[in-house]
């Protein structure tokens, strides 16, 4: 007779300490097999050099070593369909339930209403837990029931119910012995999925109280690169929310907390509207007629408008994965208002670009700019490239980085005059939402 099991499924969660969904089932009295599903519906949409897979491969790796090392356990990995798989592990194994943690956007939640139909009519539990958030769904709602459409009074509600009701710890890293013992179990590397190990990696985070204590003065600076980098750590969860938050709330100054209460806000305004993965939160701004020049578009992604800020920020992100903040809200400004780009490209490039690609922050900030989602920025507020150099990279250091030909004769021409550029903006705009 099969011995019965728990599994647990890693998904945005790749740790092995302070993991709800796996806590809960290391102490649920049966032996854990832990898996991951490289599933290749997600994966048939990536370059095959792909950073983000390299991150994941390593991350898991990593948990491996571990497990084997110390615990003579292991992660089972698997390649395909995540109800394929489950029915071949339903096969192998006598399993009393599935534990995994939350995902919030649209294609998990169907992926997952999917495997719970799979299990149930297999009598086989699916138990999920909230881990990735402090809180989520309808926990921070208005007193009538209804989402918050703006940030501040949200910030201000999730601050009030976080000091009343602290932190709560999962220690799964004390429980790693109820893990089902065995080593051999399947195992793939990048090749076996059809990827190759990208040249360009994931950067490690830095939260120290000093970055933290600083964050509110520094943030807004590109060259002084004093950003935690911790975006692509939360979006796969090598690090746990709750200890990034506890880190933040200890220091005096909360803005750096406030950044990770953008993302819930972010969060929970995919999850209530789940729309606005395509389509504008506003409607009247669906009728906006985007120019969507070809040229413009490949000459924006490629670093070579003829505004330095604007071309440094694109070309950072094309090197590195990576883009300062502020420097994003200068782009995704410029593609949408100066070129009256559709702000879809804007996130399918950044979607395919960013280490630290969140659905849901991204989809928020482009809709930001382009003044069609939730809080937005008016649509009549376009930044201007020149004079943000002034403000933000007076001495030109982050420019000389990326475009160290920005004064020589090389350099683009200006693809658009500011002055018309906005001119025609305010126009385009005001015919479709007035």
């Amino acid at each position: 007779m099969k011995q019965p099991i728990n599994i647990f499924w890693f998904r945005r969660d790749l740790r092995l300490e302070d993991n709800h969904g796996f806590y809960e089932a290391l102490k649920a009295g049966k032996p854990v097999l832990p898996i991951f599903i490289f599933d290749e519906t997600i994966l048939s949409k990536l370059p095959k050099n792909d950073a983000r897979l390299t991150f994941i491969h390593e991350s898991l790796q990593a948990m491996q070593d571990t497990l084997k090392k110390e615990y003579n356990s292991s992660i089972a990995i698997y390649y395909g369909t995540p109800e394929i798989i489950f029915k071949q592990l339903i096969e192998i194994y006598s399993i009393e339930s599935i534990y995994t943690n939350r995902d919030y956007e649209p294609y998990a939640l169907s992926r997952d209403k999917q495997i719970e139909t799979l299990l149930t009519t297999n009598k086989i539990d699916f138990k999920t837990f909230k881990d990735q958030v402090i809180f989520e769904r309808n926990e921070i709602v208005k007193k009538d029931g209804t989402p918050y459409r703006v940030y501040t009074p949200f910030s201000r509600v999730w601050i009030d119910e976080f000091r009343r009701n602290g932190l709560l710890f999962f220690p799964s890293e004390e429980l790693l012995n109820n893990t089902l013992q065995n080593s051999e179990l399947p195992n793939l590397s990048l090749k076996d999925i059809g990827f190759q190990e990208a040249k360009v990696k994931v950067e490690h985070y830095t939260v120290t109280p000093t970055l933290i204590a600083d964050y509110e003065t520094t943030r807004n600076f590109p060259a002084q690169d004093n950003t935690s980098k911790l975006g692509p750590h939360l979006r796969f969860g090598t690090v746990s929310i709750r200890k990034m938050v506890d880190e933040a709330s200890k220091q005096q100054n909360i803005t750096f907390l406030k950044e990770l209460i953008w993302r819930e806000f972010f969060m929970q305004i995919l999850w209530h509207f789940p729309h606005t993965a395509k389509d504008s939160f506003k409607p009247k701004y669906e009728r906006i007629e985007w120019r969507n020049n070809e040229t413009e578009f490949k000459a924006w992604c490629e670093g070579k408008t003829g505004y330095p800020l604007v071309d440094a920020g694109m070309r950072q992100l094309n090197a590195t994965g990576f883009m300062h903040n502020r420097v994003r809200m200068l782009v995704g400004s410029f593609l949408c208002k100066h070129l009256l780009i559709d702000w879809r490209f804007g996130e399918a490039y950044f979607a395919l670009k960013l280490h630290d690609y969140d659905m849901s922050s991204n989809i928020g900030n482009w809709q930001w700019v382009a003044g069609c989602g939730v809080d937005a920025a008016p649509y009549f507020r376009i930044f201007n490239p020149t004079t943000q150099i002034e403000k933000f990279d007076k001495q030109h250091d982050y420019i000389k980085k990326w475009v160290p030909e920005y004064q020589e004769l090389t350099y683009a021409t200006q693809i658009v005059d500011h002055k018309e550029a906005r001119e025609r903006c305010l126009r385009v705009y005001k015919e479709a939402v007035s």
